[in-house]
């Protein structure tokens, strides 16, 4: 599936200055160490295809939700070392993302040097869209690329604003290759297509259930939203999480489901704890047997089986949420074996971002998954249907 929007491809970057918005918004530990760089690299292309191309490479992003400009902790300085090191060449930092410092500092650029300008959360303007904001971003360039997929939900200033001031805008490599993955899988799958949905929360994922329904041959559903559908079928789930305000739903999903001939699966055993403490009591129990007081935090063995029966012959597996409480060892297994069982399918496998990201890395099978998405919300609302405002932001490909 080809993206319809123009791209970086279709647009001339020699000797412009070209604001390319990044998600930049990785993990720090205490020390302010990068702990995750996949979203830093995977816009190395865009940014390398600027550089080479003689532009004045002008990178912004959001990190974290920053109580104003003195919230240091979420300085992008961390980020400009870890570019410089990737891009084996020289970054330079702004101290701020708009007005005077950043403007010298623009002007100063030469063809082929790359300026990264401090977190743009540290102006309300960005998250208020603000027109003022939008158009102080916008003087400091010629071509505007979006390249922040895990963003490109968020109607802010940078992804929005900026593009109705700048001449030229156009999707970087990162926001076409995931646009075209998820909405592809969902438009034209290779069957048989299974869905794989966890998480803690049916209603987190109404959208995507409704709309994936309509499309796969099988949906897997596994997590703490599993026991909402365990509950709609009369059984007992002890105290594990439930949304009692959705038993209907799930119940609806899974006649739909089923009277389409669409096969549905849920977990036949699970772990159960005591608590949610760690080191509290587990055993491993049937799910019609869960006992009263005991919460279900994983899938356990037969439902990994079953699990990984259903996705042998998968041609396409669209993979979202955990099926456990997976950051805790004890409540691991389930989300590591399905993870390895899935990298092990003969299939085209799409991983959609965030927890499920994580639990995949941890898994040690990354490099064995076709794609993983670098945008939890964003690809939860392309999987729904929905159209994301930085895509429609941009402009279309011309016929």
């Amino acid at each position: 599936m080809n993206l319809k929007k123009q791209t970086i491809e279709d647009v001339t970057l020699r000797g412009k200055r070209v604001l390319i918005r990044a998600d930049f918004n990785v993990p720090l530990d205490d020390a302010l160490q990068i702990t995750d760089d996949t979203r830093i690299r995977s816009t190395l292309p865009t940014i390398n295809r600027a550089v080479d191309e003689g532009a004045r490479v002008i990178l912004c992003s959001h990190l974290g939700r920053p109580k104003g400009p003195s919230d240091l902790k979420f300085s992008l300085a961390p980020i400009a070392k870890r570019l410089q090191r990737l891009l084996g060449k020289e970054v330079q930092f702004a101290p701020d993302c708009i007005g005077p410092a950043a403007e010298a500092l623009v002007a100063k650029m030469k063809p082929g040097d790359v300026l990264l300008l401090e977190n743009l959360r540290f102006h309300a303007g960005e998250e208020h869209n603000d027109e003022a904001f939008s158009k102080a971003l916008a003087a400091l360039a010629d071509v505007y690329i979006n390249d922040a997929f895990g963003a490109a939900h968020r109607a802010h200033a940078s992804i929005v604003g900026v593009t109705k001031f700048v001449k030229i805008s156009a999707a970087g490599y990162l926001l076409k290759k995931e646009i075209e993955y998820l909405e592809g899988a969902v438009a034209n799958p290779m069957r048989p297509f299974v869905a794989i949905l966890g998480g803690a929360k049916v209603s987190g994922k109404i959208g995507v259930i409704e709309n994936l329904g309509k499309r796969v041959d099988k949906v897997i559903i596994g997590g703490g939203m599993a026991f909402t559908f365990i509950k709609a079928m009369g059984m007992e789930i002890g105290s594990s999480l439930v949304e009692d305000n959705m038993l209907d739903f799930a119940r609806g999903i899974q006649e739909h489901a089923m009277s389409r001939g669409v096969k549905f699966y849920l977990p036949v055993d699970c772990v159960v704890a005591a608590s949610r403490e760690p080191g509290a009591e587990t055993k491993l129990v049937p799910v019609q047997e869960i006992p009263k007081g005991w919460c279900g935090l994983d899938i356990g063995p037969a439902s990994v089986k079953l699990f990984s029966e259903a996705v042998e012959n998968a041609k396409t597996i669209l993979w979202n949420g955990p099926m456990g409480l997976f950051e805790t060892d004890a409540f691991s297994r389930g989300t590591y074996s399905l993870a390895h069982a899935v990298a092990n399918a003969y299939a085209l496998t799409i991983i959609g971002g965030g927890d499920t990201a994580l639990a995949v890395h941890r898994a040690g099978e990354s490099e064995s998954m076709s794609f993983i998405s670098t945008g939890g919300g964003a690809a939860l609302e392309l999987l729904e249907g929905k159209e994301l405002p930085g895509l429609a932001a941009l402009p279309a490909k011309d016929a």
